[in-house]
């Protein structure tokens, strides 16, 4: 299946109903008009028409994320679009000209999470990719689903996996962290930042797109996260960020002394030191 068949079907999957509009009666195909979803993604009706015809094969990461909000897709559709405009483009995934993100970890930052092994610490590159972590972070963030993907991307987990809304109760506050963080730490012209951005604008959708529009604000580095764990419940964990040349560590911390105390349960589970 191509980008505009792909597009085509998921159009005609979709009911007026699904999208809050009203039925307008007999139709001569079933789902939506192309009108109808031009509205509701801001897309216009003759570009819409080029890409289900396939006489325009570079649609935007904006345009692709506005089309998956309106259709409503799942994660794993989104990635489909992704690959079918990746391959209608025939462009290459990343461009050269930049350095990779550091995805090796120094002896001297291996070291440090050794020191911290009984606290949740974790080693993270620019682009938000986990590199290493302590035990007492796998305790806590494995059973949410932060480590899962290859590799773990904190960003991708915010934005892409249903379970982090559940796991982080102020989301809103975390995504907004999240952005600020990416943009702080690597350029525009950063092809493998500007492979993560497209991902995430056409997977996560508009609550990334959005906030990647508006305007810079500097991340914090220090803070209280509420996290949601589904061994202790709900916990409030004070952050640090250690930052180095390519990457960071972040150190949580309990704030408060149920938070203390279920950490201390999460503990008891012997796993090494350092995964990663």
């Amino acid at each position: 299946m191509d980008l505009g068949a792909f597009l085509r079907s998921r159009r005609e999957a979709i009911t007026p109903a699904e999208v809050g509009l009203p039925d307008s009666g007999r139709r001569r195909t079933p789902g939506l008009r192309r009108a109808e979803l031009a509205t509701i993604s801001g897309v216009s009706v003759d570009y819409l028409t080029r890409l289900e015809q396939g006489r325009d094969r570079h649609p935007s990461p904006q345009v692709l994320g506005a089309l998956a909000d309106a259709l409503r897709l799942p994660g794993s559709e989104r990635i489909q679009l992704r690959n079918l405009a990746k391959a209608a483009s025939g462009a290459d995934i990343l461009c050269p000209g930049a350095l990779p993100p550091e995805r090796e970890v120094r002896a001297t930052m291996r070291s440090l999470l050794d020191r911290l092994e009984t606290t949740p610490a974790v080693l993270l590159n620019r682009l938000g990719e986990t590199l290493a972590h302590t035990s007492a972070y796998e305790r806590l963030a494995r059973p949410i689903g932060l480590l899962d993907g290859r590799p773990p991307n904190r960003a991708t987990f915010v934005f892409t996996d249903d379970r982090a809304r559940s796991a982080f109760p102020d989301w809103e506050r975390i995504a907004d962290e999240e952005v600020a963080v990416l943009r702080a730490e690597s350029s525009p012209d950063d092809p493998h930042f500007a492979h993560l951005v497209e991902e995430l604008t056409i997977v996560g959708g508009a609550p990334f797109a959005e906030r990647m529009r508006a305007g810079l604000v500097p991340p914090r580095r220090t803070g209280v996260e509420r996290l949601v764990h589904p061994e202790v419940g709900e916990l409030r964990l004070s952050y640090e960020t250690l930052d180095t040349e390519g990457q960071r560590i972040l150190c949580y911390l309990p704030a408060d002394e149920a938070t203390s105390a279920a950490l201390d349960r999460l503990n008891r589970r012997p796993l090494r030191a350092v995964r990663g």
